[in-house]
């Protein structure tokens, strides 16, 4: 019988802990390495692992409201590390791995985060900006087997918390389910990326989606490559994994060319991904064993609508299409059910949709709108970190608004158009192009850039290749390689441009706006002054 009737199943920390002396040698979770072999975790481990890092938050003065970066790919450390927050009441923030320079400097100087855990690979990307952000007091690195770096004698390894065998057990000081436990940043496509704040309950809406929604059963296997970072992996895979017990495979980045194989191998039944993810693997070359797989189960948000069936028959699946937002809202079609290219329907009983105008009037079925969202149970709320007037805005008139433009067709299934004002969307992130723009100003030849999004060649709705215009001095060339090797250094690989458009000028209007919509008429992916990424590789 367990004597942990104290403890509330709800908060993420508290049922690791009951589980732990439950099945403690259940093993939930498998971080796949490909060559470099595997780590399994066990409840046992999550628990007693997540719990010397919570006494190590208290060792160094760090506690109940303040906040920590993760900056890892998906690694048991990245979960270790999730689960102490809670333990403590401190408040995790998830950060992109991919993240670099002014953007790395920017969350975690914004989130306020006291400690930082990376992993080797990612260590030379922190060091870069950590001296610039003041409140910082521990960095602490988990050295990975498979990883080629050399430990640093500057920052203590997180290696040698893990490896305790006796610790200063601590116990759970969090019991309300209110209480922050991350803060997930947005991609920032009008501006600084917002921390939404993420709290305990969260975790107990995870469960819901996992009974109502992703139905797992109890000989599922689950996997994905998204990362941890990401809301989807959490909601998706990993939460629901520690909360019910179904195994859950994780990679440490997505890879199209071997999931058929990790599914294969670890008997795999679902996996999640993102629409522009489903192309990549639709575009791999076909296989006489492509239907010979494991999977039942596709959880997918934004599948192109022209390759869906086609994806379905080849490997012999079902689609289970869904929408989100970190700030809230959510719709789901099941396998089977609805039209193609439909993200769903609404939760029955909990949410309200209605696609609007700009002045909030109800548009016709079939006309695109902004979809905006309301609780039919408790509060529709967000709330951005120390941006109270953006929270209150985004929530105007007790209704949530998305930005997302949409359709609705007489059925009531919804379908995903493009972000409002904007159609750059590329594999799951909105693209802020002034930021790519910047690092290819700083090449001396070039003069002038614009970038802006042409339909996806992959045709996942909503989302966008990039293009950048670029305009040189007069009397220079620019050079295409150089341009692209620029970009590689200084840009995160979903915001390197698919292609590079060399032109004379950019056009503007009178008030110098970058006329974009003239450069997408003149853009043909094979023309002469059109360069390709995937040539310069």
């Amino acid at each position: 019988m367990s004597t942990k009737a104290h403890l509330n199943q709800a908060i993420a920390s508290h049922l690791v802990e009951i589980k732990a002396e439950e099945k403690p040698d259940k093993e939930v979770l498998v971080f796949e390495n490909g060559v470099h072999g595997e780590d399994i975790v066990t409840y046992k481990d999550l628990y007693s692992q997540s719990n010397k890092i919570a006494r190590l938050f208290l060792d160094n003065g760090i506690g109940k409201g303040d906040s920590y970066a993760v900056f890892m790919r998906n690694h048991a450390e990245f979960v270790y590390a999730m689960l102490a927050g809670p333990v403590i009441g401190a408040v995790m923030v998830p950060i992109d791995p991919r993240s670099r320079g002014d953007r790395l400097r920017f969350l975690l100087a914004n989130s306020g985060a006291k400690a930082v855990f990376v992993s080797g690979e990612l260590l030379g990307q922190l060091t870069e900006v950590a001296g610039q952000v003041p409140n910082i007091r521990l960095i602490s690195v988990a050295y990975r087997p498979e990883q080629d770096t050399v430990v640093s004698p500057d920052y203590p390894a997180l290696n040698e918390t893990l490896e305790k065998d006796a610790w200063d057990v601590v116990a759970q000081q969090i019991m309300d389910v209110r209480h922050p436990m991350e803060i997930i940043y947005t991609s920032g496509t009008t501006g600084d990326p917002k921390g939404v704040m993420i709290r305990n309950n969260r975790f107990g809406l995870y469960n819901i989606a996992t009974r109502l929604v992703w139905k797992y059963t109890p000989s599922d296997v689950l996997y994905t490559g998204l990362s941890l970072t990401h809301g989807n992996a959490q909601a998706v895979t990993l939460f629901p994994s520690i909360s019910t017990g179904t195994k859950a495979v994780l990679s440490a980045k997505f890879t199209k060319t071997r999931i058929w194989d990790i599914t294969r191998k670890y008997g795999c039944t679902s996996f999640s991904v993102l629409g522009g993810m489903m192309a990549g693997i639709y575009n791999e070359p076909e296989k006489e064993n492509d239907a010979d797989n494991p999977v039942k189960t596709v959880i997918s948000a934004g599948t192109p609508a022209s390759i869906w069936e086609d994806f379905e028959k080849r490997f012999d699946v079902k689609i289970l299409e869904w929408y989100a937002a970190v700030e809230g809202g959510f719709a789901y079609k099941p396998p089977g059910k609805g039209p193609i290219g439909s993200f769903g329907k609404p939760l029955p009983g909990m949410m309200e949709f209605k696609v609007v105008d700009d002045n909030d009037n109800p548009v016709p079925d079939g006309e695109a709108g902004e979809l905006i969202i309301r609780m039919t149970r408790g509060e529709t709320k967000v709330d951005y970190h120390g941006l109270p007037d953006a929270s209150e805005e985004k929530t105007r008139g007790g209704w949530l608004r998305t930005g997302d433009l949409v359709k609705k067709d007489k059925d009531g299934w919804y379908y995903f158009q493009c972000r409002k004002g904007s159609e750059l969307r590329r594999a799951g992130d909105f693209i802020q192009p002034d930021y790519i723009e910047k690092v290819i100003g700083e090449i001396p030849e070039i003069s002038e850039v614009c970038v802006y999004g042409v339909p996806a060649a992959s045709g996942a709705p909503g989302e966008s290749d990039l293009v950048a215009a670029v305009a040189p001095h007069p009397g220079n060339t620019p050079d295409p390689a150089r341009i692209y090797e620029k970009c590689r250094k200084d840009l995160e690989p979903n915001f390197i441009p698919s292609y590079l458009q060399v032109v004379e000028e950019i056009p503007k209007t009178v008030s110098e706006k970058a006329l974009d919509r003239l450069l997408k008429t003149e853009f043909l992916p094979d023309a002469k002054n059109v360069f390709s990424y995937e040539k310069y590789k």
